[in-house]
């Protein structure tokens, strides 16, 4: 039998969580030894670029390589940080596994970011919260946008009541891509330039959705 719940597709990062300090710090070890031992990838670095596809990431910190080396530079860093982050994981936002718990019997909940394979199941493994979440997509495995991938999560799953929750105006306009509602993340990195519902926290996100999906 069909579930007819509504969903909650999840952005990752200013969403869910914050690996800002743990990518910075993975990124500066990887450059310093293949690339420029004198280098700092700094958390503020990280933060500034997150919610970007992996290319533009590339673009954006590494202009000065030819575009086939700084590529292979950001995926040998994008390698590194999901060894790292499965070891040490991020930063939660508060009260998240309660809430996705909660949420979790009322809705069908999804993951899809912008970034590198493997990145959402570092998060996943790390902090076992594969139960939690139906089906998850990314930039990394099929190089589609956002877009296009909230769309491909729905048409697998036979999603058609959902909304998307992210933190950054990207989010905003991959979900009207999509023709999915939205919810902003406005506790993460960035402002949403459009009349939606807010979240100042996560565990907010039950009341909010309950409002939402009324």
């Amino acid at each position: 039998m069909a579930d007819l719940r509504p969903s909650l597709i999840f952005d990752m990062d200013g969403t869910l969580w914050d690996s800002g300090e743990g990518v910075a710090r993975s990124w500066t070890e990887m450059v310093q030894k293949v690339y420029d031992k004198n280098r700092v990838i700094t958390t503020e670095e990280i933060t500034s670029v997150m919610g970007k596809t992996m290319d533009v990431i590339a673009d954006i910190l590494f202009p000065e390589l030819p575009e086939r080396e700084r590529y292979a530079l950001l995926e040998k860093c994008g390698n590194y940080e999901n060894d790292y982050l499965k070891v040490h994981g991020g930063i939660l936002y508060p009260d998240l596994l309660k809430t996705l718990q909660t949420l979790r019997d009322r809705y069908r909940l999804f993951i899809v970011s912008n970034c590198q394979s493997g990145y959402i199941e570092c998060f996943l493994d790390h902090y076992h919260f594969w139960h939690l979440f139906e089906d998850i997509e990314c930039y990394g495995n099929n190089l589609k946008n956002k877009g296009d991938n909230i769309k491909l999560i729905c048409e697998r799953n036979g999603v058609s009541k959902v909304a998307y929750v992210g933190d950054i105006q990207g989010d905003y306009d991959s979900s009207c891509q999509a023709g999915v509602g939205f919810i902003h993340a406005a506790y993460g990195f960035g402002k949403v330039d459009a009349d939606v519902p807010r979240i100042q926290t996560f565990a907010e996100l039950v009341a909010v959705a309950e409002k939402y999906f009324a």
